[in-house]
């Protein structure tokens, strides 16, 4: 004789709530979910005006000092995972300004960071006894547990994008922070020390492989842009990216950073790209030009310079570029790559 199906689910309740009282739970309950087909995220495709971002900041100059504030950022959260400051469910971004005048104290953390210049020249970050001068479309890097503070000695406000791989370290609970207790540290090498010794195709002949952070901690965009013209010229157009370089670490040739991968993608008047899909959730910040993006089925990014939008994970991506275009961008690539997990789909998404 066998039992009903009532007489069955009945004694599986009670089977799951008395193992429950041993921190037990049934995977078969939940395996469709945590094991799935494709992607799932809660990350949704958003945009962010910079012309917005910028009024915002502004008044929120007038609101609270540098000093007071410690970092005067506004979170880019996305709208799928407010609360949470995340842009993507592994990475945040914000916006920082720093007005003329001001220092950001100095401090040093976990967390790897880089900066973005959207808008102004002159300010400086200084990383671990060094300074370097930033300038509009500079990437800057801030290694893990690099003392660094900011400073604007010029004479109009600076901005910069921020990306920071905060939600990865506080989900391996590997948070750690420190205060100098100063304004500024101590500045112990000359202005442009780490370009000259690493940013020349050239390495010091002791030089350790290290950590997995490039020792140049910036790579400026007039270089950069230089590099893209060159390259312009050979007309070798990917149909899924225009013409796209990642900034590598002159130690190893891998990505700058262990934990964020950095790219940046020259689109010509009138391109359009090809669909293309990843794994890895995407920031984009574009620098010159203006044109439009399709994220998925239905989103649309019409987008200027110092604009931010993310893609989501395996959303079809498509670019027009209205006129000349270069796109920084961001994402969490090295993680998924030293983890055998990262897979792009370049002509059936």
């Amino acid at each position: 004789m066998t039992a009903s199906s009532g007489d069955r689910t009945s004694e599986r309740e009670a089977f799951y709530d008395r193992i429950s009282t041993k921190n037990l739970t049934p995977l078969w309950l939940s395996l469709a979910e945590l094991v799935t087909p494709e992607p799932r995220s809660q990350c949704r495709p958003a945009s962010w005006q910079f012309a917005d971002i910028r009024a915002a900041m502004m008044e929120a100059g007038g609101l609270i000092t540098a000093k007071e504030a410690e970092r005067r950022v506004l979170v880019l959260e996305n709208p799928g995972l407010r609360g949470q400051s995340k842009i993507t469910t592994d990475l945040y971004a914000g916006v920082q300004l720093v007005l003329p005048g001001e220092v950001a104290p100095a401090h040093r953390h976990t967390q790897t960071a880089l900066r973005f210049v959207l808008e102004g020249s002159g300010a400086y970050t200084a990383v671990d006894g060094e300074r370097t001068i930033m300038h509009e479309g500079d990437f800057i890097i801030t290694p893990p547990m690099t003392w660094h503070d900011h400073g604007n000695e010029s004479d109009a406000p600076i901005f910069w994008l921020d990306g920071l791989d905060i939600p990865v370290v506080q989900f391996l609970d590997a948070s750690f922070a420190e205060h100098m207790g100063e304004d500024m540290q101590p500045i112990t090498k000359p202005l442009g020390d780490s370009d000259f010794r690493y940013g020349a195709n050239l390495l010091p002949i002791d030089q350790a492989r290290g950590s997995g952070t490039s020792p140049v901690f910036n790579y400026p965009y007039a270089r950069t842009r230089e590099a893209l013209e060159r390259m312009r010229r050979a007309e070798a157009w990917d149909p899924c990216h225009g013409l796209k370089m990642r900034f590598s670490n002159p130690v190893s040739g891998g990505h700058a950073m262990a934990t964020m991968g950095t790219f940046i993608q020259l689109l010509p008047k009138d391109f359009s790209t090809s669909a293309y899909r990843s794994t890895d959730a995407t920031i984009f910040a574009p620098i010159e030009g203006r044109g439009r993006t399709f994220i998925g089925d239905d989103f649309v990014v019409d987008w200027q310079k110092r604009d931010v939008f993310v893609v989501p994970s395996w959303k079809k991506v498509r670019h027009e570029a209205a006129e000349d275009s270069v796109l920084f961008s961001f994402s969490d690539r090295p993680i998924q790559e030293a983890l055998n997990l990262f897979r792009e789909d370049r002509g059936n998404a």
